[in-house]
C-alpha cells in the first residue's frame, strides 16, 4: 500500500502556465522536496522548447528538488525519475511488461509515447541549487500523429491503449511514493542500481536506433547506457558515447 512519502510537499493548483515555471518561481523559497501539480496547464513544453498538449484529465507535474550534487551527478535524476514513472503506472494498472523506457527520458506504452520527462536547474553565484522535475502522461488522451514531428515516435493515452482511468490526484500518489524510493535508493548506492534496473527496461537495448542532435545524427546498434548517463552506440566506426540527444526507431 502507498502513502505520500515523508518530507515531499505537495502542491496542487486548478492551473497554472506551466508546472516547471512554478517551480521555478517556488524554487527560491522552497526547503526540501515538493510536487507541484496542475489539472490545467496554459504554456507547457517540453523538449527543446517543444509545446506540450495537455488535454483535460491529462497528468502535469513537476518535482521541485533542493541538490547538492554536480551536475552530472543531478542530469542522472532523468533515470530515478524514468523508473518512478513506470513503476506507477506499473502500480496503476497492474501490467508491467507494456511499458518501456526510452533514452533519454520517455515512458512507451506497447511502443507509443506514453509520458515525457524534463529536467530544468536553478541556482544562485553559478552554483545548481534546484532541481526541477517536468513530468507529462497521456492518461486519458494523446495528441494526434499530425501534431508531432515527422518520425517521433506516435503518441498513446493509458486510457486509450489500455482502458486504464485514474485521476490526475490519484496518479500523482503512486509517482510520488516511487519517486521517493528510487531517491532514496540513488542517494544511498549511487547510479549503478538505477542504471541496471533502467537498462532491464530498455526499449530497443540490442536494436539499430538514430540519435539526431541540432547538429549531426549518429545511426547504429544501441548498446547500453554507460555510467555518466549517456547512450552508447556500437557503429561502423566503433563506439559512439551520446550525451543529448533525441532518439529514433
Amino acid at each position: 500500500m502507498t502513502g505520500w512519502p515523508d518530507g515531499y510537499g505537495r502542491h496542487v493548483l486548478a492551473s497554472v502556465d506551466s508546472t516547471l515555471s512554478e517551480a521555478a518561481r517556488m524554487a527560491a523559497g522552497a526547503s526540501g522536496p515538493v510536487w507541484i501539480m496542475a489539472e490545467q496547464q496554459t504554456a507547457a513544453r517540453g523538449r527543446r522548447g517543444r509545446p506540450w498538449s495537455m488535454p483535460a484529465g491529462n497528468f502535469a507535474a513537476t518535482l521541485l528538488l533542493p541538490v547538492s550534487e554536480a551536475p552530472g551527478q543531478v542530469a542522472l535524476r532523468s533515470f530515478v525519475a524514468s523508473l518512478a514513472l513506470r513503476e506507477a503506472l506499473v502500480a496503476a494498472t497492474g501490467r508491467a511488461d507494456d511499458f518501456e523506457l526510452k533514452w533519454p527520458n520517455d515512458v512507451l506504452l506497447r511502443g507509443g509515447k506514453l509520458a515525457g520527462i524534463l529536467l530544468e536547474s536553478a541556482g544562485q553565484g553559478g552554483q545548481m541549487r534546484h532541481l526541477a522535475i517536468g513530468i507529462g502522461v497521456n492518461l486519458v488522451a494523446a495528441p494526434a500523429v499530425d501534431e508531432v514531428e515527422a518520425g517521433a515516435v506516435r503518441p498513446v493515452s493509458l486510457k486509450g491503449v489500455l482502458g486504464t482511468v485514474i485521476t490526475s490526484e490519484a496518479f500523482l500518489d503512486l509517482l510520488a511514493d516511487a519517486y521517493a524510493r528510487f531517491e532514496l535508493q540513488f542517494t544511498t548506492y549511487g547510479f549503478a542500481p538505477i542504471r541496471t534496473a533502467w537498462m532491464s527496461h530498455a526499449a530497443r537495448l540490442g536494436e539499430v536506433i538514430t540519435a539526431r542532435t541540432s547538429r549531426d545524427e549518429t545511426t547504429g546498434t544501441f548498446a547500453e547506457v554507460d555510467a555518466a548517463g549517456n547512450l552508447v552506440l556500437e557503429t561502423p566506426k566503433g563506439r559512439v558515447a551520446i550525451a543529448a540527444a533525441d532518439v529514433y526507431f
